[in-house]
């Protein structure tokens, strides 16, 4: 095998599909970059076995010349030195060349790099993946699902279903549900292509997490395609699987309760910055608590103390408090994470009482919904 690339473009795809390359993996290959080179391009794979991630090098683009194949072949290469020796090669060309033994030529200007690189026969094959069903989401809109529902997956193994986020397909309707038991954020999302059946599978929040990273904010295009056990995103050059996680995602809907006893309308941005401020005297961890009381006059009270350290409040004037006269103690972190994820000035959050769920909602939004549990405090 042997090519000559832009090393900019190398640069970017390594940088990709190191994304999905894990140092502590116990099967020795994936802690290398799969390297293919075959007429039409080269095409880099990276994968951990939960996430694996390809990118495409076209030959040219927009005729512009990015890659001369002398000869095709391909090359497993340890992900960390190749990553290294590309983004520090002197030149804007890279000439790579395997010769026999697995033996690879890396040169640039002057430099020089010898690696010792794998067969790449050995390296796992990606899923085969029938593409009978897929649906269509613009970049910009997947990156803002993930961003408003990720943060509420659970990070304990203990229910390992709840460290994904639940992704089901309705007619033309994408649901996202994230719950770690103790908080809920939920995103509903208008599909343009009408989807045959429904779907409801689960994928990790860890997956999401770095295909987020990837994706661009533009309105191109991702493809997405669901099968029994993986998922793939197609975006212009790059593949993204992920496998699914196993199991029933819980039914949420009997969570979110349908009435509520007090309803407050708030400013996002006071309300937020009110409730950082209380929690700098609550403490880390469990007792992260934050008190929030409604007063007469559209006032409400948003308060911490901590007999070991000192006490906090500040009063908010609310746009308007309907209801029940409320005191209801909350983790600060929880609140904080729905409201950085609500997009919108002005939110509404109805209360059912001291000890039930409370739902965050931005006002004028509708697709979007936080859900979080009040902690008790005696």
């Amino acid at each position: 095998m042997r090519f000559i690339i832009q090393r900019d473009r190398l640069v970017h795809s390594v940088q990709e599909v190191m994304k999905a390359v894990t140092s502590r993996t116990t099967i020795p290959i994936l802690t290398g970059i799969k390297i293919t080179a075959v007429e039409d391009g080269v095409t880099l794979t990276g994968s951990d076995s939960d996430i694996s991630i390809q990118s495409f090098i076209p030959i040219e683009e927009e005729e512009n010349e990015i890659v001369e194949i002398k000869q095709s072949g391909s090359i497993v290469l340890n992900a960390r030195f190749f990553g290294d020796i590309v983004r520090k090669l002197p030149m804007d060309t890279v000439d790579i060349e395997v010769l026999n033994g697995f033996q690879t030529i890396i040169r640039s200007g002057k430099a020089e790099f010898n690696l010792n690189g794998l067969d790449a026969e050995e390296y796992p094959h990606l899923p085969i993946i029938e593409e009978d069903q897929t649906f269509k989401l613009p970049a910009d809109l997947l990156k803002t699902l993930i961003r408003q529902t990720v943060f509420a997956v659970s990070t304990s193994e203990t229910r390992p279903i709840l460290t994904g986020v639940n992704l089901k397909v309705e007619d033309d309707e994408l649901i996202c549900i994230a719950t770690d038991s103790h908080r809920l954020a939920m995103r509903k999302a208008k599909i343009d292509n009408k989807v045959v059946g429904s779907y409801s599978v689960v994928i990790p929040g860890k997956s999401l997490n770095e295909l987020s990273k990837l994706l661009d904010d533009t309105n191109e295009l991702i493809e997405m395609v669901i099968t029994e056990n993986q998922v793939l995103f197609k975006a212009k050059n790059l593949l993204f699987f992920s496998r699914l996680l196993e199991g029933n995602y819980p039914d949420t809907s009997r969570l979110i309760p349908n009435e509520s006893k007090t309803s407050i309308t708030v400013h996002s941005k006071d309300f937020l910055q009110a409730i950082d401020r209380a929690s700098l005297l609550a403490k880390e961890g469990k007792n992260n608590v934050v008190k929030l009381t409604t007063l007469v006059g559209g006032v409400i009270e948003v308060s911490s103390n901590t007999p070991e350290i000192g006490k906090v409040s500040e009063e908010l004037q609310a746009e308007s408090i309907e209801g029940e006269e409320l005191k209801i103690s909350f983790s600060a972190k929880f609140v904080m994470d729905a409201l950085k994820a609500l997009e919108g000035t002005d939110i509404t959050i109805n209360f059912t009482g001291a000890m039930r769920p409370f739902i965050i909602r931005s006002l004028h939004d509708d697709t979007m919904l936080q859900l979080i549990l009040p902690v008790r405090t005696y």
